[in-house]
């Protein structure tokens, strides 16, 4: 029996590149550098799914088990041939993909995060998702700041009820796609 790969994961580009950064598989080699940045407690903050502290096991559990795997499709951002973060999209049944992403904090107000964000925004769309979803922290200026920039918008409050953010309020945002 042969099964046609119509699943979203299967028509998104596994790479992605744009004036400035290359979205590649996470691989091995970003592990080091991963852990350094990642192991940074106000990344750790602001994120539902990132332990703290980061080390490099943690690095090569994401690579080898969660970047492709059956819920997740996720890219390094790379910058230079350097690893800057991660940004992903989170893809669960039922429920519109949802957007994450964390760069290192030295990459901070560079305008990585929306270069990147655009990118996966526009495979997204032309992969045929339906649209999008995101949060963030209520208090995350700069993370809804760059939602915004992307196109979401802001439908409603929340309590965050998994992850490392349990308890703590977060703006949910959407983004629909025209499907003409």
């Amino acid at each position: 029996m042969t099964v046609l790969a119509t699943t979203l994961d299967a028509r998104l580009p596994t790479a992605i590149r744009t004036a400035r950064l290359s979205l590649v598989v996470p691989a091995l080699a970003h592990v080091p550098e991963m852990a350094l940045l990642a192991n940074n407690k106000a990344i750790h903050q602001v994120l539902s799914r990132l332990p703290h502290p980061y080390m490099e096991s943690d690095g090569r559990f994401f690579v080898e088990n969660i970047a492709r795997g059956d819920s997740e499709f996720a890219w390094a951002i790379e910058q230079a041939g350097a690893f800057v973060g991660v940004i992903g999209l989170h893809l669960l049944p039922g429920r519109l993909p949802e957007l994450g992403y964390w760069l290192g904090q030295p990459h901070w107000g560079q305008g990585f995060a929306t270069e990147a964000g655009l990118a996966v925004v526009s495979a997204a769309r032309a992969a045929r998702a339906p649209g999008l979803r995101a949060r963030a922290l209520l208090d995350n200026n700069a993370s809804r700041n760059v939602l915004k920039k992307l196109g979401f918008i802001e439908i409603g409050e929340d309590t965050d009820t998994t992850g490392t953010l349990t308890g703590r309020r977060v703006m949910q945002m959407r983004l629909e796609f025209d499907q003409r």
